[in-house]
């Protein structure tokens, strides 16, 4: 098999992957965590062994959603901390940004998030146990992460900047999940209401800190 035919068929295979993966999205948004891989198979047109053909089992599909989700979600976020903006404005529009992402799609976070929630049908015996923490935790470790590369981009806060960019981005990740975890389940308040609110918990340290000379700006 000569180049042009293996580049040719790895573009194919990408190609009905991506298909399968728009497939699974549209199931998801209709069944949340309840989606089955009987489910997304028929969705496909196809048989769930060719599904497991291509991601192995619901991990590996939910694997693929979740870095497909993910990446959408970290560009949105990057625009707004790159909007033209003073900054408090900014790290507004960043939470509201997040926030405006889960409230659009609540089955698909749901669904990312709380996986085992859903209960397998009959046919779906194997999908039974679903871990949540396993596969739910790198998706904030990595938005953690990224954040934590922003705020050491951008940002100058003295001695010991990469540890305390960390403890900052993981740390802001994870109050935005839990609050908006909270919000998305009781609706307390209206999203412009939190986000001026966790603005507010944010701001004190911001709002102190120097722009890293030659960078970008936060």
């Amino acid at each position: 098999m000569n180049t042009t035919q293996r580049t040719g068929q790895q573009t194919s295979a990408d190609r009905r992957r991506r298909e399968l993966l728009e497939a699974a999205d549209r199931v998801v948004l209709r069944d949340g965590p309840h989606a089955s891989m009987n489910a997304i198979a028929a969705e496909a047109g196809i048989t769930k062994p060719i599904l497991y053909r291509h991601f192995g089992d619901k991990g590996g599909l939910y694997a693929a959603l979740a870095v497909r989700h993910t990446d959408a979600l970290l560009a949105s976020l990057r625009a707004a901390l790159d909007a033209p903006a003073e900054r408090r404005r900014r790290v507004e529009a960043t939470l509201d940004t997040y926030l405006a992402a889960i409230e659009a799609r609540p089955q698909v976070y749901r669904f990312l998030m709380h996986p085992a929630e859903g209960s397998a049908t009959p046919g779906d015996q194997a999908e039974q146990g679903f871990d949540v923490g396993r596969h739910s935790a790198p998706l904030l470790r990595r938005m953690g992460e990224e954040l934590a590369q922003v705020i050491e981009e951008r940002l100058d806060v003295g001695p010991g900047t990469q540890q305390l960019a960390r403890v900052w981005g993981h740390g802001i990740v994870g109050m935005m999940h839990a609050a908006g975890d909270w919000w998305l389940g009781e609706r307390p308040c209206p999203r412009e209401e939190l986000v001026r609110s966790l603005a507010d918990l944010l701001w004190g340290r911001l709002a102190g800190a120097d722009d890293k000379a030659g960078g970008p700006g936060f």
